[in-house]
Formats: C-alpha cells, sequence, structure tokens
C-alpha cells in the first residue's frame, strides 16, 4: 500500500443511478406497476381465499372441512409470498421473511393440519388476503384515472378532432364561460394533463405506500419483531463471548508478565534481606534489581490498563486515541480520521479503538507488512473504519491471532466486520458501527 485508505460511502438505500428526475420517473412507474397488478392480485387473493375458508368454516362439523381451512391458509401463504416479492420495488429496501412453523419429521396427517393453525404469521397472511383489496381497489382507481388524466389531457391535440359535438354538447369550456372552441377545448384539456401528470408521482406514491406499508405490516412486521430478537441475541452471546475472550487474554497476559515479575520481586527482597547482614554489597545490588523489576512490573500493567480502558480515549477521545496507538505500532502507518469526528458513544469508541489496537497488533506481529493504512470516517449514523496493509494476507478467523474476537466485539455493538485477506495479501478490514 502506497497511500491512504479511502473510506467507503455506506452502501444503506443506494438512491440508484441516474438523475433526481429519472429515479422520479422510475419510482413513479414502480409504484403504478405496483398499483396496477396488485388490484386484480389482492382480488383473486380475497376471492380464492376467503371462498375456500368459509367454505372450509362451514363443512368443520363433518371434520372435512378441516383440511379444506388448512388448504386457505396455504393459498393464503402463496398470496404472502407474491406480495413480499412487489414490497421491495416500493418501500426501497429489502424486507424480513418470517420462519413459518413445520411439521417434524414423521409427524401424523393431523398434525400436519395443526401447524398452520397454530402459526401466527399464517393468520396474518389470511387476515392480509382479506382486507388488502379494499385498498388496492381504490389505489387502482386513482392510478388509472391520474394516467388517463394526464395521458388524455396531454394528447387532446390529437384526438379532439375525432369527437362529434353536437348543438347540446357543452363541454368544460362552456361550463367556465369560454368560448366552445376547438382552441379553447384542447387549451384546458392540455392544462388539465399537465396538472394530473404533476401530481401524478404524488399520489401514485401516496396509494402505494399505503398499500405496501399495510402489506409489510401484517406480512413482515411479525418477521421483523423475530429478525430483531436473533439480532439482539447474538449480540449477547457475542458480547459474552468478547468479555470472556478478553478476560481470558487478561489473565494470561498478567500470568505470564507481571505475576512472574512480582513472584521474582519477591525472591529478591527475600534474598535482599537474608543478605543485609552479611553482604550489604550484595543486598544492595540485589535490591537494585528488585527496582528495575518493579519498574518493568508497573509498564506492563500500564500496557495492560491501556488495553482495557486507555485513559487518552477517555479524556481527548478516538482521533487522540487512535493517533497514539498508530506511533506505538512498529510498522508505518498512515492514518486517516475524519476532521469533524465529535465524540461518540462510549461503546463505538471502545470498540473502534480495540478494532485498530487488535488489528495494528496483527499487522506488526503477523502480516510481515512494511506500510498499513488505517480510515475512520462518520457517515451520518454509521462510523466507517477501515485498516489496510501490504502483508503476506491469509488472515482468516480459524488462524487465531484475535480475528474471531474481533467479530464478537464488532457485533456485540450492533456492527458489521468484513476481513478480505487472500494468500499473498493485502488484508482489508472493514467495520461498520452504529453511531447514531
Amino acid at each position: 500500500m502506497t497511500s491512504a485508505p479511502t473510506v467507503p460511502v455506506p452502501t444503506v438505500l443506494p438512491p440508484g443511478p441516474g438523475t433526481p428526475v429519472q429515479r422520479l420517473v422510475r419510482q413513479t412507474m414502480l409504484d403504478s406497476a405496483y398499483l396496477v397488478v396488485g388490484f386484480p392480485l389482492t382480488l383473486a387473493a380475497f376471492i380464492i381465499t376467503f371462498t375456500v375458508f368459509t367454505t372450509g368454516v362451514g363443512l368443520a362439523v363433518a371434520v372435512i372441512g378441516i383440511p379444506v381451512m388448512v388448504g386457505a391458509l396455504y393459498l393464503a401463504r402463496v398470496f404472502a409470498v407474491l406480495e413480499r416479492l412487489r414490497l421491495p420495488a416500493v418501500l426501497g429496501r429489502p424486507v424480513p421473511r418470517p420462519a413459518y412453523r413445520r411439521p417434524r419429521p414423521g409427524a401424523g396427517f393431523w398434525r400436519r393440519m395443526a401447524v398452520p393453525m397454530i402459526d401466527g404469521q399464517v393468520w396474518l397472511d389470511l387476515l392480509h388476503a382479506t382486507v388488502a383489496w379494499l385498498l388496492s381497489t381504490v389505489g387502482f382507481c386513482f392510478v388509472v384515472t391520474w394516467w388517463s388524466g394526464a395521458l388524455g389531457g396531454l394528447t387532446s391535440v390529437l384526438w379532439d378532432w375525432a369527437i362529434p359535438y353536437g348543438p347540446d354538447s357543452h363541454g368544460l369550456a362552456y361550463l367556465l364561460g369560454l368560448p366552445d372552441t376547438a382552441a379553447v377545448r384542447i387549451g384546458l384539456n392540455t392544462l388539465a394533463g399537465v396538472v394530473f401528470l404533476i401530481t401524478l408521482p404524488l399520489v401514485v406514491r401516496v396509494f402505494a405506500l399505503a398499500q405496501a406499508y399495510l402489506g409489510y405490516g401484517l406480512l413482515c412486521g411479525l418477521a421483523q419483531v423475530q429478525h430483531q430478537i436473533t439480532g439482539l441475541e447474538q449480540r449477547r452471546d457475542s458480547a459474552v463471548s468478547a468479555e470472556a475472550t478478553a478476560l481470558r487474554r487478561l489473565e494470561r497476559d498478567i500470568h505470564d508478565g507481571p505475576q512472574q515479575r512480582l513472584v521474582r520481586l519477591a525472591m529478591d527482597i527475600s534474598r535482599a534481606r537474608e543478605q543485609l547482614d552479611a553482604n550489604p554489597d550484595a543486598a544492595r545490588s540485589t535490591l537494585g534489581e528488585a527496582l528495575d523489576q518493579t519498574r518493568a512490573t508497573l509498564d506492563e500493567l500500564r500496557a495492560l490498563s491501556r488495553g482495557i480502558a486507555p485513559p487518552i480515549l477517555t479524556d481527548r477521545g478516538l482521533p487522540s486515541a487512535l493517533a497514539a496507538l498508530a506511533s506505538r505500532c512498529t510498522v508505518p502507518v498512515t492514518l486517516v480520521v475524519d476532521e469533524h469526528l465529535g465524540r461518540l458513544p462510549a461503546l463505538v469508541e471502545s470498540t473502534t479503538y480495540f478494532l485498530v489496537a487488535e488489528s495494528l497488533t496483527n499487522v506488526a506481529k503477523h502480516s510481515g507488512a512494511t506500510q498499513c493504512g488505517v480510515g475512520v470516517r462518520q457517515d451520518g449514523p454509521v462510523l466507517q473504519i477501515e485498516i489496510s496493509d501490504d502483508g503476506r494476507g491469509g488472515a482468516h478467523p480459524v488462524t487465531g491471532h484475535g480475528i474471531a474476537g474481533l467479530h464478537d466485539r464488532v457485533r456485540a455493538a450492533g456492527g458489521v466486520l468484513r476481513i478480505t485477506s487472500p494468500t499473498g495479501g493485502p488484508t482489508w478490514v472493514e467495520a461498520e458501527l452504529p453511531c447514531g
């Protein structure tokens, strides 16, 4: 690596290619297609599922109605899957998909029938199939009206001559007290078409979002809660794993460093006490060695404390702490920090510090790199961190070097970590942390 790394812009909800006008036209077409296709789709969903389900309810006393009801639930699930496929185009983001209940292997017929009956998401699918056609019908009427008004008004100069106007035929011009001539009629129709065209994106967008949010709430709301619970469980497990790893490493470092030095210090002091009367010069030399051991122990304890809670991070903030890390690294480091970066939440700052410190340690010990770059930038609610080096690569979580701990630490903070390290290098470590 020969230059400072550039921190990529977050890729959350990209606006898409093209100018604002092109994106507006594209979104209007998507919303219009969503409403037009949604009308027959939701109407078919209501007619089919409601008819089959009510038939099953009526036949429930004869037992045969239960499989019919289950069939209606599965039909509603099919229509729900189709609707989830259509939602991202309107909402501009991927939608979560629920985890439906599945029968256990080897389950009998009636147990299989009972599985969808106790699945809350399936009933929400049926509810959507029952009520979505109402909004869809209204939205379809508006989108057809606005498109017809826009296209018909703007093209009135092409077809006005073909309309038979009798002596008793009075149009908008007559009602407004204007001369009922072809020029006036075409002018009024064109003006109306312009109004329809200008308001078309707003009208279509409102009804498309209304229908899409109804679908999202019924078809994806439960899945979103499930995903949030799963994410929180993963963050909890990652936090526990990261803290356990940190405690084991701290215990190992204390055992291998300060503890051994303190044992030797105690032995030196004991030997000096025995030498004090018989050989004062030897005792003085032994005390000097004990003093050196004390200084070395204090230095190691300070180093360990910096890894736990560095004072510079608390007192002066993340940029100064990262600068201190870069200055201590044995490999030349090019540090690029957003000049507008202020104080961040304590968890974000400590996670960033740990990530950069551990990455630079791995670079110095294992990569064989000659240059390293660190970039940190805040883009809205996301903090972007990038560490790169020109080393030999081959860094993977299974090979150790604290990489697995990095994943746990970043995931515990709600972030995402990506490591690209092909054999032969270079290595890129990219992380995104929420800091809003």
